[in-house]
């Protein structure tokens, strides 16, 4: 599998209304690749998300996947969102062989496919009970086996643990890594938690606002054998500190240009 995204922009409105909201993206993610996207609101990185699973078209430049132009949703992108996106009126075992059922497969397939998906994430003895029946990191465990059940070439995780409590979020964090060494998976996970990416992408890119721009890439090359100690080391604390001082450093931009902004107008106006 071969994502490419080359020189990809995005607007929105049109005219004078028109708002640049992505500038020249380019991103490469191969098989068995784990990537994340960093950047703050306004970064763009849900956007860059939405036109990859093609729910959005790019204003300019290029998406393909496997040589072939993205123009539409496919079942070679899983998505799993922040919000569980569950049907609350189905059981997990149904949410997850609701997509399979879609896709035209036998029923014997399917039915096989969702019990072991369901095992995947641990959630075999939860397979008769409904969502309401299940905590938040269980529901998006349902939403993780549904996205890997359709086969996707790469998962597109958008936010996955947001809406997650801390400690929660940090044993969803181990599950999920877990399961990419264990299943080999193709993942692109978009996030503003620096730390969720460091602990988890093999690859960061780091994302500036408005308009939404990729501005630095870093190689996380760490011993991720106990995600818990990492947190703790030196050489990720580091790492961390160092590009939090970058996304810092991004986020004061536009508040700097528009006091350079007003200041400039009103040196004008009082030299008038």
């Amino acid at each position: 599998m071969h994502l490419s995204v080359q020189g990809v922009s995005k607007s929105f409105g049109k005219g004078r209304d028109s708002k640049l909201v992505l500038d020249d993206i380019n991103l490469e993610i191969n098989s068995g690749e784990f990537v994340a996207l960093v950047g703050s609101s306004g970064s763009g990185k849900s956007t860059v998300m939405r036109l990859i699973a093609g729910l959005e078209q790019p204003s300019s430049g290029t998406i393909h996947m496997d040589d072939r132009p993205v123009r539409g949703p496919g079942p070679d992108r899983g998505m799993v969102f922040q919000k569980y996106s569950l049907y609350p009126w189905l059981s997990a075992a149904d949410n997850v062989a609701f997509g399979m059922r879609l896709q035209g497969r036998n029923k014997r397939d399917v039915k096989e496919r969702t019990a072991y998906y369901l095992e995947v994430v641990g959630l075999q003895d939860s397979a008769s009970r409904f969502p309401r029946q299940l905590s938040g990191g269980m529901q998006q465990r349902v939403a993780i086996a549904r996205a890997l059940a359709a086969d996707p070439k790469v998962m597109l995780l958008d936010e996955p643990f947001g809406a997650l409590d801390l400690q929660i979020r940090e044993s969803m964090q181990e599950f999920l890594y877990q399961l990419w060494e264990r299943s080999g998976l193709t993942a692109l996970l978009i996030t503003h938690d620096l730390e969720e990416a460091l602990l988890m992408a093999q690859k960061v890119h780091i994302m500036a606002p408005r308009p939404g721009r990729i501005v630095r890439t870093v190689a996380a090359t760490l011993d991720r054998s106990n995600l818990s100690a990492l947190r703790m080391e030196r050489s990720f604390l580091e790492l961390r500190e160092d590009l939090a001082g970058c996304l810092r450093g991004l986020d004061q931009e536009p508040a700097a240009l528009a006091a350079r902004s007003l200041a400039s107008t009103t040196g004008s106006s009082s030299s008038g």
